[in-house]
């Protein structure tokens, strides 16, 4: 379980040059966005139990294990009824709140979903999308009427004579 850093208040290494002032080594300013990025990443813990390592180490324990539950239960779900993938989203939340490694997969997914979104509202996909619904629409109705027209109301196993 490795958090990038035993330090209090460390978070991950950042691999650009940025100096602590919010300034790059060649006096420019970071992109926009990336300073933001960096901050949020590291332990979420409170102070008092990141000064000691055996209480921050049994805090990081309790936090993987409720995680971890979590996700299991997410998991189970995704077969059975109930939101599965919103219960596993949670823990990897949970997760995140500790992890460094759950915060850039949760900004990941965060990303990919918004530009999945983006996606779905270009005219161009939206309008295939209406035209396969309508195809699949026609198809499913079509095959229903010649259903209820051959057999009627007839559910299929009840009928003798096919």
């Amino acid at each position: 379980m490795n958090t990038g850093s035993d330090e209090p208040g460390e978070g991950a290494v950042v691999t650009d040059s940025t100096k602590p002032g919010g300034t790059k080594a060649d006096g420019e300013r970071p992109e926009q966005g990336q300073e933001a990025q960096d901050q949020g990443l590291g332990s979420k813990a409170p102070a008092f139990i990141k000064k000691s390592r055996t209480l921050h180490l049994s805090w990081q324990v309790g936090v993987f294990v409720i995680g971890l539950a979590v996700v299991v239960i997410g998991i189970i779900m995704l077969p059975l009824p109930g939101p599965g993938w919103v219960v596993i989203f949670a823990g990897m939340a949970i997760w995140a709140t500790e992890f460094v490694w759950a915060q850039l997969v949760l900004r990941w997914t965060k990303r990919k979903v918004t530009e999945a979104a983006q996606r779905a509202l270009d005219p161009k996909v939206r309008r295939r999308n209406i035209i396969l619904t309508s195809i699949a629409l026609v198809i499913i109705g079509t095959l229903a009427g010649v259903y209820l027209w051959k057999y009627g109301l007839e559910m299929p196993w009840n009928i003798k004579n096919q």
